[in-house]
């Protein structure tokens, strides 16, 4: 609680540039149904995270109806028929957006020893690039891609299997926690050095994007305390990460390490590393010196997606609507949030914020509750992938938002949570907490059973 009452001082200090309705987001409205402002919608089907946001013009309707067919549909080989749609690979992971993003939900692992379908593997060296960002492989680039063109080999095979871990609730109840084992078979380009990084990511859920990105530099740094000033143990950082098109740093906050500044770079790195589509942001392929037959395939022109389609495309991202709570019951529900407060999950899922001025006029000047700070923050050991990411270190994430949370079992028919998918539900993926959320996380632990469930009921209505 004390780093909003540090916000609420900053915020008069920012008066002057950064607007008064920046700053009273922290008090602006109490947690009712409606999490998203003008772009919330009361749905709760298996299409909940896919529908538009209904503060959207007629015209905007159509500009999003074309992005979500850009969304869903197949990219080709380049040569074929479908121009518009070729240009595929030579090497990549899924074939559309939607193939990791189904229904514009939320990724899942695999089952042990079967193929990744909405998950990928990052890869680095240790060292940085020229902006402070990951360092290449200089032959496997900053993905493995596990898939290709005919003609044209795969990077490798990713195989996962499961580490399992006991614990136990402080009134005695066992539980067991996984972690992923990640192996990298059959490389296909030359030897994987022995102190290659590696991070299994799953896909994002796509809902509040648009959101997110309007809200002000200055509400975020506002919650930011790197030196943990207030003395509550919990010392958020923004992650500094390269705007290709700005060509400087801004504040990161896309990406599991909040390592993309805006909808349009996430897209479009997202089209050249998964699906090896290129665009005016990202104009060449993944293939690398080494990948001789990938660099000589055929491409579906220069770039492969018209910046026309990019346009549609970020628009589709930045205006799907956010999911209404489902108030099944209040005063229950009411119980579960104190208790997530009292625990100090609120400390990083910040509940109430404030969006700014931005291009997008359904998502400007709205009152939202993404439950987070889109600030980085040390995780502890247990979830560290040892991976650095611009200025995230490899124990440190960025706060996901939970606006959505209780219906990915709906909308994806699975509750694999965390980076990687390794919770199997909320309970576990509070008790993968550490670092930082070391607290809240025995806090959680240590309650009733009755007590966790009711935190857990609060979840699920998000």
């Amino acid at each position: 609680m004390m780093r909003l009452h540090v916000y609420r001082m900053l915020c008069v200090l920012a008066l002057s540039w950064v607007g008064f309705n920046v700053c009273l987001a922290e008090d602006a409205s109490a947690l009712g149904e409606n999490l998203g402002g003008g772009t919330g919608r009361p749905i709760a089907g298996q299409n909940a995270f896919a529908l538009p946001a209904p503060n959207i013009s007629a015209a905007e309707l159509r500009k999003f109806a074309f992005g979500n067919r850009l969304f869903n549909t197949n990219w080709v080989i380049s040569g074929s028929s479908t121009k518009s749609f070729d240009g595929l690979g030579p090497i990549f992971n899924r074939v559309s957006c939607s193939g990791c993003h189904v229904r514009d939900g939320r990724g899942h692992p695999p089952e042990a020893g079967q193929p990744l379908e909405s998950m990928l593997v990052r890869v680095s060296v240790p060292g940085q690039d020229a902006h402070g960002g990951p360092l290449h492989h200089p032959v496997y680039s900053d993905q493995i891609q596990d898939r290709s063109i005919p003609g044209v080999k795969p990077e490798a095979t990713v195989h996962l299997t499961w580490r399992e871990h006991a614990g136990r609730y402080e009134d005695g109840e066992s539980y067991s926690l996984r972690s992923p084992v990640i192996e990298l078979l059959d490389p296909q380009y030359g030897p994987l050095p022995d102190d290659l990084l590696m991070s299994p990511r799953v896909a994002q859920g796509m809902v509040g994007l648009g959101l997110l990105e309007a809200i002000p530099d200055a509400a975020i740094l506002a919650l930011a305390d790197p030196q943990d000033e207030d003395g509550d143990g919990v010392s958020g950082r923004p992650n500094m990460v390269w705007d290709v098109s700005a060509e400087k740093h801004v504040i990161g906050r896309f990406g599991w390490k909040a390592n993309q500044p805006n909808v349009r770079q996430q897209v479009a790195g997202a089209a050249a590393g998964d699906i090896g589509i290129t665009t005016r942001l990202f104009p060449g392929d993944a293939c690398t010196e080494a990948q001789k037959e990938c660099q000589q395939s055929p491409n579906g022109g220069d770039p492969e997606m018209s910046d026309t389609f990019l346009d549609k495309l970020v628009f589709y991202s930045q205006t799907l609507a956010v999911p209404h709570r489902r108030m099944n019951s209040e005063a229950a529900l009411e119980q579960g949030e104190a208790l997530f407060g009292d625990a100090g999950c609120g400390a990083c899922h910040v509940q109430t914020l404030q969006t700014g001025s931005h291009e997008v006029q359904a998502v400007a000047h709205q009152t939202i509750h993404p439950f987070t700070d889109l600030l980085l923050h040390d995780m502890g050991p247990g979830l560290a992938d040892d991976r650095p990411d611009f200025k995230a270190n490899g124990r440190e994430w960025r706060t996901a938002p939970l606006w959505g949370i209780g219906m990915i079992p709906v909308v994806n028919g699975h509750n694999f949570l965390l980076h990687d998918g390794r919770a199997r539900g909320l309970a576990e993926a509070i008790l993968w907490h550490g670092g930082e959320a070391e607290s809240a996380r025995e806090n959680f632990r240590k309650m009733s059973k009755k007590d966790r469930q009711a935190l857990i009921a609060f979840l699920e209505s998000l």
